[in-house]
């Protein structure tokens, strides 16, 4: 389906679980947020419905989200229920990792292709900084399990002046041993508390590594590789060169709101809809999707109104 401003409307985000293991500072506050309760948040049945009237509208590729996805009780499951749905081309898991040791073989066998795994920095102290409670080795070894069971693997690393900046080189060097993509990410400034020394842009990466040879894009990320590498770096730009006008997806919060843009506060309630309704209301969304979002800087925060484990990473 079109949007009002011609694009295409073809990839969903769809978050299962606002709950997380870890606490990370650019995504949630260190106490966490008031957790949802149990009728608060979209059943399973529910989401599948969801996701089966986005395919009629057009959508073709699923991001399961959340929080932290893999907390969600049964996340094989509903993962192999919505990649049997007809239409549904691709469904992919962002995650932190530390979980998939004991369940990226039963995520690859539901249907899950491809896996982005949060990894910010490869130092131990730094890592159980930033996610406040976390283990880098388990990360690590989520990474090695998704790699292990087949999965198209991506890194996604926020970058953050004066946190890891430091450890580009080192982070880029993921792509010499491991066939994956690495993509450096620049933070948003969402609800977060960072200082504007934090906002840098994602060029520095091209200073840093001047041997990058650029091959295509995908989508939103700008994609190079080091010479010799397994794998490839992507740099996003959401903040100094937005992709408002490439936009194709749209947002599905884990207790049941339509977000057409992550940076507006338009919203829209599918929860407890019957079946017409929620298709409706699922149309309502892509038609209301604007044409783009205000401009974002360190001192101009994102009209989200949420943080980003109650929206969906």
């Amino acid at each position: 389906m079109r949007d009002s401003f011609g694009r295409d409307i073809t990839y969903l985000r769809l978050s299962v679980t606002d709950r997380c293991n870890l606490r990370c500072r650019y995504c949630m506050p260190e106490e966490g947020c008031s957790r949802k309760q149990h009728d608060e948040i979209l059943s399973f049945e529910e989401i599948v419905r969801a996701v089966r009237y986005c395919s009629e509208l057009g959508i073709i590729k699923v991001r399961i989200t959340g929080g932290e996805p893999l907390v969600r009780k049964n996340i094989s499951s509903l993962c192999n229920e919505i990649s049997k749905i007809e239409g549904i081309e691709e469904v992919c898991l962002t995650t932190n990792g530390t979980l998939l040791p004991s369940l990226a073989g039963s995520l690859r066998d539901a249907g899950v292709g491809r896996v982005n795994i949060s990894l910010d920095t490869l130092s131990p102290d730094k890592y159980r900084m930033i996610t406040r409670l976390g283990n880098l080795s388990d990360a690590l070894a989520g990474l090695r399990a998704a790699l292990d069971a087949g999965f198209t693997v991506k890194v996604n690393a926020v970058l953050i002046g004066g946190f890891n900046d430091s450890e580009i080189p080192d982070l880029a060097s993921l792509t010499m041993k491991y066939p994956l993509d690495l993509r450096f990410i620049e933070l948003m400034p969402m609800t977060n508390g960072f200082g504007a020394e934090a906002y840098i842009k994602s060029d520095v990466v091209l200073e840093m590594l001047p041997e990058l040879q650029e091959e295509d894009s995908d989508g939103v990320a700008r994609r190079f590789r080091l010479p010799g590498a397994k794998g490839r770096i992507g740099l996003i730009s959401p903040v100094s060169d937005m992709f408002c006008s490439s936009c194709n997806r749209i947002r599905i919060t884990s207790d049941g709101y339509v977000k057409p843009c992550l940076h507006c506060a338009d919203e829209h309630c599918i929860k407890g809809l019957d079946d017409a309704a929620m298709r409706a209301v699922l149309r309502e969304a892509i038609l209301s999707k604007p044409a783009c979002h205000a401009a974002l800087s360190a001192e101009r925060s994102s009209n989200a109104g949420r943080f980003m484990n109650e929206i969906g990473g």
